[in-house]
């Protein structure tokens, strides 16, 4: 079964903001067109066809639910209505398969169950597909067998560089203990890696540390780079290990994003997923292309919601990203493909 295509229709730059984030963290789905008022809406289902449509009932010179009563009797097409809860019978009245409530508070969207909601407003078989196994955990997605108790057969590794302390730090409030072994960069200099990872061992259910030299890779963990030390990634016994050593820099940087994602190609293949966030330069780019290149799922964050658009905006451009996600997406996307490898 193909993408979902989705016409997405809302004036509110906001509420856009947040609609554009939920729907671009599910593969299954592909905004092929956005609109801002009903006119344009029209135009882009001729033109585009979508298969279903996301529509606001606060658009300028014709609300939402008037052009919807007016578009079905032309051309029916599966839609799910947002508005003030007190028009959720007009909804109805003039064909939207689905409503959801929502005032100012743009928030609650992210808890709607958007994604799977328009599978259905679709159809069945979208309905089917919508039921999706629990999100992985580390019996089943992240152990090998017979290799001992901390082989695994996936790791993540992530980069960041200005903006990345907080950019990160929101990631890692999204992870549980069941997730499989990160190794991560953040542009520092040496001294303060160490105290940037006791912090965020304090933001959530996932240990951190600076790493060392002979460092295993274990479920729930994130390894941190040392601020003077190139980090890369080996494998040994069944087991991912990381070497830190003193060394030149790599694309202007030491720690180097580049030289731990390149390890993580050549080391682990498809087995891994790569996150490059927001940062000054290109530092990773090539890197995360090569992690692509050698099957590995990757990540890039996306513009609206980078510090700077620099190290993600070059990955992209070259062709290493192959998702592209707004930061307060990337814990879900990262659990997604997980699950879709089982």
């Amino acid at each position: 079964m193909g993408r979902l295509n989705v016409l997405l229709v809302v004036a509110n730059l906001d509420m856009k903001r947040h609609l554009s984030g939920i729907l671009s963290a599910d593969p299954d789905l592909d905004v092929v067109a956005e609109a801002n008022n009903a006119y344009t809406a029209r135009d882009k289902i001729i033109e585009c066809d979508p298969d279903v449509m996301l529509l606001c009932h606060d658009l300028p010179r014709m609300s939402g639910i008037t052009f919807l009563g007016k578009l079905m009797p032309q051309r029916s097409i599966a839609t799910l209505v947002i508005a003030e809860h007190q028009f959720e019978d007009e909804a109805y009245r003039v064909g939207a398969k689905d409503f959801i409530a929502c005032g100012a508070n743009y928030e609650i969207l992210e808890n709607e169950n958007i994604c799977n909601r328009l599978k259905k407003a679709a159809g069945s078989e979208w309905l089917a597909a919508a039921k999706k196994a629990p999100l992985p955990t580390i019996t089943q997605a992240s152990k090998s067998v017979g290799s001992g108790a901390d082989a695994i057969t996936s790791i993540i590794a992530i980069g960041a560089s200005t903006g990345g302390t907080e950019a990160i730090a929101t990631v890692v409030r999204g992870l549980r203990k069941d997730i499989p072994g990160i190794v991560m960069v953040q542009h520092m200099p040496e001294g303060y890696t160490q105290m940037y990872a006791h912090r965020l061992d304090n933001e959530g259910e996932v240990s951190v540390k600076e790493a060392v030299s002979g460092d295993v890779v274990r479920p729930g963990q994130i390894l941190l780079a040392p601020g003077d030390k190139q980090m890369r990634i080996v494998k040994i016994n069944g087991r991912y290990q990381v070497e830190c050593k003193h060394g030149p820099r790599v694309t202007g940087h030491c720690p180097s994003v580049d030289a731990l994602f390149e390890s993580v190609a050549r080391v682990a293949g498809k087995e891994a997923i790569g996150v490059l966030m927001t940062g000054m330069g290109s530092d990773g780019a090539k890197g995360l292309l090569a992690m692509k290149n050698a099957g590995a799922r990757t990540i890039g964050q996306d513009e609206k919601t980078c510090i700077v658009y620099g190290m993600p905006k070059v990955a992209y451009e070259i062709g290493a990203v192959k998702w592209q996600v707004p930061l307060e997406q990337i814990a879900q996307k990262i659990y997604y493909l997980l699950d879709k490898r089982q």
